[in-house]
């Protein structure tokens, strides 16, 4: 599921509500060591872009 999710979020990332929607989907989806990964893979992909989305949902993702 996680490459799944990744391959979802790179199709999306131009559009930030949609990128968000999605983000949140594969958050709850995930295990938490998935959850980590993505957060990791997030940020090097999309900092730039979105960086308040990412820190808004990783933010308790962090903390596991």
């Amino acid at each position: 599921m996680l490459e799944y999710y990744k391959t979802i979020l790179s199709k999306v990332g131009f559009d930030a509500p949609l990128f968000e929607k999605e983000l949140a989907k594969a958050i709850r989806s995930l295990k938490p060591g998935d959850q980590l990964i993505l957060r990791e893979w997030c940020y090097e992909q999309f900092k730039d872009d979105h960086l308040a989305i990412l820190q808004d949902h990783f933010e308790d993702v962090s903390t596991l």
